[in-house]
């Protein structure tokens, strides 16, 4: 089930305006360290969903050495009263923590989760990235099923808001 907090084929941010700038305002190794996360984390998500019709929160980090790493953590039970099977919220906290702690080890981090974008009534696969030099991105790429195929198809890449979760004390 979808997160209802938030904060495919595209491997790369949606080039227009708004990219360009953003790219011009980040060193370009850290850029190449956030798009690479970006193009990974939605590709993995993009799999799991198209092969389980949904995904756990995951991370990924670039470690120092320029590997590319998945991290996850165990789920925790949802809270009673509610329809989903684990708790999304607390699964994106764990994981925050853990980069957090072991933040000496990479040199770039982004969380990948299933949000719900409540005014377009659509899922989406939200991946927020961060650099330990401070630079940011993130983005959305909405998806739904269509009901003749069943097939999922996915929407625009957008830019999202993101704030620093990992290189904060």
């Amino acid at each position: 089930m979808p997160a209802e907090t938030a904060t495919g084929s595209a491997a790369e941010p949606a080039a227009g305006p708004a990219e360009g700038a953003w790219r011009d305002s980040v060193p370009e190794a850290s850029a190449t360290d956030l798009e690479n996360l970006l193009g990974t984390g939605v590709g993995a998500a993009q799999e799991q969903l198209e092969r389980n019709g949904g995904f756990l929160p995951f991370a990924l980090v670039v470690e120092n050495d320029g590997e590319v790493r998945l991290v996850a953590v165990t789920p925790a039970d949802a809270a009673e009263g509610t329809d989903a099977d684990f708790d999304a919220d607390s699964m994106i906290g764990d994981l925050t923590e853990l980069l957090r702690q072991h933040r000496d080890e990479f040199r770039a981090a982004a969380i990948v989760c299933d949000i719900t974008l409540l005014e377009e009534s659509s899922d989406a696969i939200h991946v927020a990235a961060e650099h330990r030099d401070g630079s940011l991105f993130a983005a959305v790429l909405p998806y739904a099923a269509n009901p003749a195929t069943r097939e999922l198809e996915f929407g625009e890449l957008s830019a999202d808001t993101n704030e620093p979760g990992v290189w904060v004390d």
